[in-house]
């Protein structure tokens, strides 16, 4: 890939190469990465897929490791055409093989991106290489359920090396130990309420209105006088067909 990605300047070294397959475009929208056990619980599995959903639904896309557990339900509740997956080997193996048909489809309708030529088989250290392009394309990071000194935790570390925020569910006292330690040293955020987090990133879309460089930069709550300046006819145009309010001098979507 030759497209310069300013998100992995924040890395330790910019990547020397970078593969993809899939729609590059993705890495221009707001992206957030959620990772988290491979061994999630009921609650934990609940919610990431409302909390990946939710913030597809804004237009954000979620970026994570395509692994069992909290990956692969980040990566289904956005839906392949609103995720990132970023492997730990070549991109001509599906790894894991369960997540074969979801990586597939990723391929297709999203983007999966990796360091590794093709034939490199993952190994324990390309993983680690791994979660750091993962938090370097997420503006910021979520970490759903962790235990202690698990790899998710090593995420973490890169995390607050690069100055991104980072969240966590909420989860009982004796559970997820690794994101309740967050929490008691002030490393990380609770998200409690779902909505009230998603809302950051805008209202939910219209299923009618496109997913388009104007619905993005409606989700930033932009002045009329640059969107008009941007788009032109554009909102006007919107504003009849009851995609956008105006309102004090700023565009919203409806």
């Amino acid at each position: 890939m030759s497209q310069h990605i300013d998100a992995l300047d924040a890395m330790k070294k910019y990547p020397s190469e970078l593969f993809y397959k899939g729609e590059l475009s993705l890495l221009d929208r707001p992206k957030v990465a959620i990772v988290g056990t491979r061994r999630p619980s009921t609650y934990t599995r609940q919610f990431t897929h409302i909390l990946a959903q939710s913030l597809a639904k804004r237009g954000v896309c979620i970026v994570s490791g395509a692994a069992m557990g909290v990956d692969t339900i980040a990566h289904n509740g956005a839906g392949a055409e609103n995720t990132i997956a970023v492997m730990a080997n070549g991109l001509d193996i599906h790894y894991p093989v369960h997540n074969s048909n979801m990586i597939k489809n990723i391929e297709k309708h999203g983007l999966t991106l990796s360091q590794f030529n093709d034939g490199f088989r993952a190994m324990s250290w390309s993983f680690v290489v791994r979660n750091e392009l993962v938090v370097a394309l997420g503006d910021i990071l979520i970490v759903t359920e962790a235990d202690l000194n698990s790899g998710s935790m090593r995420s973490v570390e890169y995390a607050l090396k690069m100055g991104k925020e980072i969240f966590v569910l909420s989860q009982r006292i004796d559970e997820s130990l690794g994101t309740n330690s967050l929490l008691h040293t002030g490393k990380a955020s609770v998200i409690s309420d779902i909505e009230s987090f998603v809302s950051r990133y805008g209202e939910e879309a219209c299923e009618k209105m496109e997913k388009d460089e104007f619905f993005y930069f409606c989700q930033s709550l932009p002045t009329f006088d640059d969107t008009v300046k941007k788009f032109g006819d554009r909102v006007y145009e919107a504003e009849l067909e009851g995609f956008v309010t105006i309102h004090n001098g700023i565009v919203r979507l409806s």
